[in-house]
């Protein structure tokens, strides 16, 4: 919980004992006193600082207490600031009329009696220390608010595209179905079988990936972790992503260790953390770029870095990159199939290995680094290896 603001009490007084003295009287835990010797100072104070009270002595040279009332009520800043006035002469009934039609709420004859003073005054306190909370939950509401309609636009965004993503292979498939009921060659029959093949391909990766994604959510993933070398698990996923790397013409290099980094890790998971990071390299860098898979030892970590020179992420975007339902709406274009939901389920099973994943990327058509670590076999990591 974050630590309260201080409240300010405005102290007016040409003399600086009466200042010290109130400041005395007043003291307590969170409030802070701002204290001027004249009307124009105390003004000054009013432009920089919120006042929850001012007290105010009637009797100064120059501007008196009434005059900077009547100037305090004339500002916006201020005139919603109640006002004490603090007098040493008689409060008759004409200066008294003066004092509340300059904005009032009390007035304190001199010599001030202390109890009396420190009572009112704690009630504008309190009264102003609700106000600040009220303003806090305000705000907080607000931002949540601002969370819902965000999530809510990017599930309407996420499912137009899982039906535009549903609709283009169960009609490839209805069509596929349609003319194997006719009188083809068998090599036409050959190649729509194929096609159909790779649309039901398609479709199972599309539910795999909701799937995980519920079940990571509901916490009904379960890691089947193994002591396995960093080596193997990246070069399950680079197997597994070649086609696209192919496909692109990319130039693919990689700077993995000679020596064997240990995890304990479920080398599924991770490799499919590795895969859809190389996946989206390949799918968001135009033809010929350059894709670099690394890994290395930091600490007690293993890192794994995919680094491309594709279309980049930029600044305002990048805090929710890993956000379900989150994505760039001028990649969308390039996305060339799917659900836009890969990387919350890569920064969800990265989380379950007890690891973290950060993205790098200087913006616009930059390139894009994103960083995974994981921790490395805890008898390996502590052998000073």
């Amino acid at each position: 919980m974050s630590a309260e603001k201080p409240i300010n009490f405005l102290l007016v007084d040409d003399l600086e004992e009466n200042l010290l003295a109130l400041e005395a009287l007043l003291q307590r835990e969170g409030l802070t006193c701002l204290k001027a010797r004249s009307g124009e100072e105390a003004l000054e104070l009013l432009l920089t600082h919120e006042v929850a009270l001012a007290l105010l002595d009637v009797q100064m040279p120059g501007m008196d207490g009434f005059e900077l009332a009547e100037f305090m009520r004339g500002n916006e800043r201020a005139r919603h600031i109640p006002i004490i006035f603090v007098t040493a002469g008689a409060a008759d009934k004409q200066r008294r009329f003066r004092g509340y039609e300059a904005g009032a709420v009390d007035f304190i004859q001199k010599p001030i009696e202390a109890d009396i003073l420190r009572s009112k005054a704690n009630v504008f306190f309190d009264l102003h220390r609700q106000r600040q909370q009220i303003e806090r939950q305000r705000d907080e509401l607000e931002t949540a608010a601002l969370a819902l309609r965000r999530a809510d636009r990017h599930k309407d965004n996420f499912l137009a595209v899982l039906a535009h993503e549903l609709r283009n292979p169960v009609a490839a498939l209805s069509g596929g179905l349609h003319l194997l009921g006719k009188d083809i060659t068998p090599e036409r029959s050959q190649d729509i079988r194929g096609r159909m093949d790779r649309m039901l391909t398609h479709l199972t990766h599309l539910v795999d990936d909701l799937l995980d994604v519920s079940r990571v959510s509901q916490g009904k993933i379960s890691l089947k972790k193994e002591r396995i070398a960093l080596s193997e698990i990246l070069q399950s996923a680079i197997e597994a992503s070649q086609h696209y790397l192919d496909a692109g013409r990319h130039r693919f290099v990689t700077e993995i260790p000679d020596d064997p980094i240990w995890l304990d890790a479920d080398h599924t998971r991770l490799a499919q953390v590795v895969t859809n990071l190389l996946n989206n390299a390949a799918k968001y860098t135009p033809p010929g770029g350059l894709v670099t898979l690394s890994a290395s030892v930091s600490g007690d970590m293993a890192e794994i870095k995919v680094q491309d020179t594709g279309v980049g992420i930029p600044p305002d975007m990048q805090p929710r990159i890993f956000e379900i339902f989150a994505q760039v709406e001028d990649h969308l274009a390039k996305a060339q199939g799917g659900l836009g939901i890969g990387l919350a389920l890569v920064k969800q099973l990265v989380a379950l290995h007890e690891g973290a994943i950060e993205v790098r990327s200087a913006g616009r058509d930059m390139g894009s680094t994103f960083i995974v670590r994981i921790p490395i076999a805890i008898d390996l990591a502590t052998s000073g290896r």
